[in-house]
């Protein structure tokens, strides 16, 4: 009866750990996509200030040019400057509590495997399809 309860329970900590550690991964990818985007609205707003007041800028809208102000592109490269930011932080606040989970769970798996070595050897002789 225990043993049925103990693998019922190796089973729920193994799925909230993949899981968690997808939802991780997906965090991550998001935080890399933010930087990315982050570092692309600097350097642009790096080059459009070298630039004086006069010069022809232009926005590209996919395969298309538009002619735009100086102004309006460094209002628009500010904005996404911002919002990366503030998109970061917040990816970073939620990568935290995903790892504090992901590590809660953990520890939750080394305390079952312990308090029943037979599940442990069990597991370990499982073999990977």
């Amino acid at each position: 009866m225990a043993d049925e309860a103990n693998k019922t329970a190796f089973v729920d900590i193994q799925g909230r750990m993949i899981e968690t550690t997808a939802k991780l991964k997906q965090v991550q990818n998001q935080l890399r996509n933010k930087e990315s985007e982050k570092k692309r609205a600097y350097l642009t707003l790096e080059e459009l200030r070298q630039l004086s007041d006069d010069t022809n800028t232009y926005k590209s809208i996919g395969r298309t040019f538009v002619l735009e102000p100086k102004s309006f592109l460094m209002d628009e490269q500010e904005k996404k400057l911002k919002d990366s930011e503030t998109a970061i932080s917040s990816l970073q606040t939620s990568k935290e509590y995903l790892e504090k989970q992901l590590a809660e769970v953990e520890t939750n798996l080394r305390e079952l495997l312990q308090q029943d070595p037979g599940l442990a050897r069990q597991i370990m002789s499982m073999a990977v399809v």
